[in-house]
């Protein structure tokens, strides 16, 4: 089969999904939106800037496979960013889609995958519109409740998409329906699946020992659509009843708003924070730790939540409809209103100290992931699922 991804290629999340089919022998195209390393095995490589992503310097778009990362700068400057694509994005729309057009053309695929559809599928419905070719849309948590409501320009351009794809993945039950919602025509297939493609259970799993130390991770970085105010408030009301907690943040190494926070509540001494790092050495943090943190507003299924709870980590995440499908509250989790410390704080604490609880929720976790999240058996579906498309 001869597939063409168009996508983000620094996202660790697309490399994990695009890593597999060149694997199976299948001929892979990709196009990036962004400045990034090739992937490798594949038969062409491209790429094609959209929404200012032409601006971004190549030491910001460089990533590695396994490598996180979230835009330097806080959430407020994240936020700013992010509304000045959402304006941008869709003007820049008919230049990138006629140079897309052009590889489909000499690539001549069996299928066009989008990966998240601001923009990239955006751009593959405008570029494959009148193509005989069949198109795939993937939706990312934010697609249709943070992105496509942004303004009237988002919102059509997202009913384009959706109107032209042929198919949708999404990684969970919420945005089939939300898809439906922004006018995806009724009767055309869909398949729920990790963003990711799943996880790498010999990569990803608990300690052979229970850790010790209380330790909380958050491993969301600064993102515009994650309470992280919430989550720094929240540290002194933990450490009131427990001072030995300790609080580990991913992808904030340097972080100026990070900093702030830091001073203005006085927490240094319990407070680290870490920088991007590659996915095995982010399975050993989230071993060490005893609670993982998602606090947000706006999500599908964070690949970080399963990745944390497939370590061991009992979740407290924000209560969101998404979150919801993976996380039963008070069974293998806790879900709180993200913008309430003290609601986070509590739930905290209450993972931190009931540890027969930890032990319940954690093998209710690896049973729920190795049946529904194992990266070859939903690689295999997602492969079954392209055929039958083709």
């Amino acid at each position: 089969m001869r597939i063409l991804f168009v996508t983000d290629a620094r996202s660790p999340i697309a490399r994990n999904w695009l890593r597999y089919w060149p694997e199976q022998g299948h001929e892979v195209f990709v196009v990036s939106t962004f400045p990034a390393e090739p992937v490798p095995g594949v038969a062409g490589f491209a790429v094609t800037p959209i929404a200012l992503s032409g601006l971004a310097g190549r030491r910001q778009a460089e990533s590695a496979p396994g490598k996180r990362r979230s835009a330097p700068g806080g959430a407020r400057l994240i936020a700013v960013r992010t509304a000045l694509r959402h304006l941008a994005g869709p003007l820049t729309l008919p230049a990138a889609a006629g140079r897309l057009r052009h590889l489909v053309k000499d690539w001549q695929p069996d299928l066009v995958h989008a990966l998240r559809i601001p923009f990239e599928g955006m751009l593959a419905a405008a570029a494959v519109r009148d193509l005989n070719v069949p198109l795939l849309l993937s939706v990312w948590g934010n697609d249709f409740t943070l992105h496509a409501p942004a303004n009237p320009l988002m919102a059509r351009a997202t009913r384009q998409a959706l109107a032209r794809a042929d198919a949708l993945h999404a990684d969970c039950q919420r945005d089939v329906r939300l898809a439906r919602e922004w006018g995806w025509p009724a009767g055309r297939p869909s398949i729920v699946l990790p963003g990711n493609g799943g996880l790498d259970l010999d990569v990803f799993h608990p300690a052979a020992e229970p850790p010790a130390a209380p330790v909380v991770v958050n491993p969301r970085g600064f993102r515009a659509y994650v309470r992280n105010d919430t989550f720094f408030r929240a540290i002194p009301l933990v450490l009131d009843r427990r001072p030995d907690a300790r609080f580990w943040c991913v992808a904030m190494q340097g972080e100026s708003a990070a900093e702030g926070w830091i001073n203005r509540l006085r927490i240094r001494h319990a407070v680290r924070l870490l920088p991007h790092m590659p996915r095995p050495r982010l399975a050993e943090v989230f071993r060490q730790a005893q609670v993982t943190v998602s606090p947000s507003v706006h999500d599908g299924t964070p690949n970080s939540l399963l990745e944390s709870i497939a370590c061991g980590c009992a979740p407290v995440a924000g209560d969101l409809e998404s979150i919801r499908e993976w996380i039963d509250p008070g069974r293998n989790g806790l879900l709180i209103n993200p913008a309430d410390p003290r609601a986070l704080a509590e739930a905290i604490l209450r993972a931190l100290e009931d540890e027969a609880w930890r032990r319940e929720a954690q093998d209710y976790n690896q049973k729920m992931l190795r049946e529904r999240a194992e990266y070859t058996a939903c690689m295999q579906q997602a492969a079954a699922f392209y055929h039958r498309l083709v």
